[in-house]
């Protein structure tokens, strides 16, 4: 079964890298959660995403050109963006909407943004002493809060796996959220090096 679901013609666009020889191993080891993922995902409407490519696809995308470390921390970067508040965000940028299905175009390499009135350093400090401040600095508060949101419930149950000596869970939750905090240093800086208004 698992052969069939890995090997056979896909529908799931994951599946490209995950079956492509160039991607190396150490990357496809990434890309297999994203690809189950969108077995589920793609097969109903309670988990359509409003970014494009979706969250899934950049996850992989990423993974697959940034390799598992860097391209983890972006698509945890850009989970965390994909929150009820990111349509007013992209309207306040005019940003381009895709034609085919109207979702907000959000791609893994950035191109001809406008230069931005706030520090990508100081968004980054702000966000490693607390998760999500960096954002709210950037005039991203919702995706700040967000972002604290996140590394708050990953962070917790990482710590409370610990405090109970479960060896699965404990390292699982510990990675999720020292993923999710550079993340949100990442996301930090991002927000305020190219989701600004142009410097006037």
């Amino acid at each position: 079964m698992i052969n069939g679901l890995l090997f056979s013609q896909s529908k799931y666009p994951a599946d490209t890298l995950l079956l492509s020889k160039t991607t190396p191993f150490i990357n496809k080891i990434g890309i297999l959660p994203i690809s189950l993922w969108q077995r589920l995902s793609y097969n109903t409407n309670i988990f359509n995403c409003q970014f494009y490519p979706s969250c899934s696809n950049y996850g992989a995308d990423a993974i697959g050109d940034k390799g598992i470390i860097k391209g983890s921390i972006m698509a945890s970067e850009r989970i965390t963006r994909c929150n009820p508040f990111a349509y007013n965000y992209h309207v306040e940028l005019n940003s381009p909407f895709n034609e085919k299905d109207s979702r907000l175009i959000d791609p893994v390499k950035l191109k001809n943004l406008p230069l931005s009135n706030r520090s990508p350093l100081v968004a980054g400090i702000l966000s490693a002493i607390i998760p999500g401040a960096g954002r709210a600095y950037s005039g991203r508060t919702m995706d700040g809060l967000m972002g604290f949101w996140t590394f708050y419930l990953t962070g917790s149950s990482a710590y409370f796996s610990i405090k109970e000596k479960r060896t699965i869970a404990g390292p699982f939750f510990l990675t999720v959220s020292a993923i999710v905090y550079i993340g949100e240093i990442y996301g930090a800086w991002r927000s305020a090096k190219y989701y600004q208004n142009v410097i006037k």
